[in-house]
């Protein structure tokens, strides 16, 4: 295991320049055994380079110390009921951060990793493999803890899942700020003990002990770069979209997903929960090329029926420079990312192609 040396001495503000031996940084991607670098760097002192997926931006290279995951554990281990006495299921890649994280947790509690849910007593899911796995083998759950991150879940999917799994809990973070707030559902999160959460013109922002140093960038230097952002009172934000609500945390978009259309740039997370509250099944809003407007707002449904409602209601609610302009019917799986989350830029290539989709009039 050789981890990536960094030599950078600038140091000015929101720059951290890591110039010693001991503190090099462990690429937790380039070993064999990714938990057991994330726990002996821990132990060493050493911080560790973490890839994001890249879904709705650029991937970027996160740099975090170990103490900014695990002096949250003892947090998860009472959120989601896991002691040395648990089983993990992970149906995902490791190269996942939440399934990393989770994957470390367990270690750190002394539970165990299993390669079958018929072994699990606990199962790390996005909502999309989690609706995946409620319609092909439902059963595969019956008994199970599900906790689901990565991507909202829905109350409805909640719902669904807890007639057959022993309980599903849900967690919203980021790969940049780790663990942000917790609930039985996208509904009704709350920030966890520890986190403090604001909303500055519709967007989130954190306080908190688990949020990581920056990006690295090709010089060496650690440093913040868009979509994260901090202030000098300590607030850090990479641009979801959403709104504290009470003590409710609201999440309705991550940063960054937009379309721009006819020179007017329109956020997803401002067009996908208007319609979503009216549809039945699955919807999603991706921007198709269009060779005058440079693209064009397209609504995908899961369930066909939905189009007359989501369409009226569009045209009740929305400004016209948000409304969709194409809607298709989706007949097949929804694309997903190696960690299992809907992956929208492969959506809108299957969408432009013509594959497992028709044209709603």
């Amino acid at each position: 295991m050789l981890p990536i040396p960094v030599c950078c001495r600038c140091v000015h503000l929101l720059v951290i320049a890591v110039v010693e031996h001991r503190c090099d940084p462990v690429d937790v991607g380039a070993c064999r055994d990714p938990v057991a670098a994330v726990l002996a760097a821990h132990h060493e002192g050493r911080r560790l380079l973490l890839r994001t997926s890249g879904t709705s931006s650029s991937a970027r290279v996160v740099v975090r110390s170990t103490d900014s995951w695990f002096d949250s554990f003892e947090l998860v281990t009472a959120l989601f009921d896991l002691d040395a006495g648990g089983r993990v299921w992970l149906p995902g890649p490791l190269s996942a951060t939440m399934n990393l994280f989770a994957a470390v947790h367990a270690a750190s509690v002394g539970a165990s990793l299993v390669r079958a849910s018929t072994e699990a007593t606990h199962v790390h899911l996005t909502a999309a493999m989690l609706r995946r796995i409620l319609a092909q083998e439902p059963t595969t759950l019956a008994g199970l803890r599900v906790v689901v991150a990565g991507e909202a879940l829905p109350a409805g999917l909640h719902d669904q899942a807890e007639r057959h799994a022993a309980a599903v809990g849900h967690y919203y973070g980021a790969a940049e700020l780790s663990l942000v707030a917790a609930g039985p559902h996208s509904d009704e999160l709350r920030a966890v003990p520890g986190v403090q959460v604001a909303e500055r013109s519709g967007q989130l922002w954190v306080r908190s002990p688990y949020v990581c140093d920056g990006y690295l960038g090709e010089d060496g230097c650690v440093r913040d770069a868009p979509p994260l952002r901090r202030d000098a009172a300590g607030w850090t934000t990479v641009g979801d979209r959403g709104a504290y609500v009470g003590e409710r945390v609201v999440v309705t978009g991550r940063g960054g997903d937009a379309v721009t259309t006819a020179g007017a740039t329109v956020p997803l997370a401002e067009v996908e929960p208007v319609l979503r509250a009216v549809a039945g099944g699955q919807l999603w809003v991706v921007g198709l090329p269009h060779a005058y407007l440079g693209q064009v707002l397209t609504a995908v449904l899961s369930d066909p029926a939905d189009h007359e409602v989501a369409r009226a209601h569009a045209r009740r609610v929305l400004p016209a420079t948000h409304r969709p302009r194409r809607w298709y019917h989706l007949d097949g799986p929804v694309p997903t990312t190696e960690a299992g989350k809907v992956d929208p830029l492969a959506l809108t290539r299957l969408v432009s192609a013509g594959t497992h989709v028709r044209r709603l009039a």
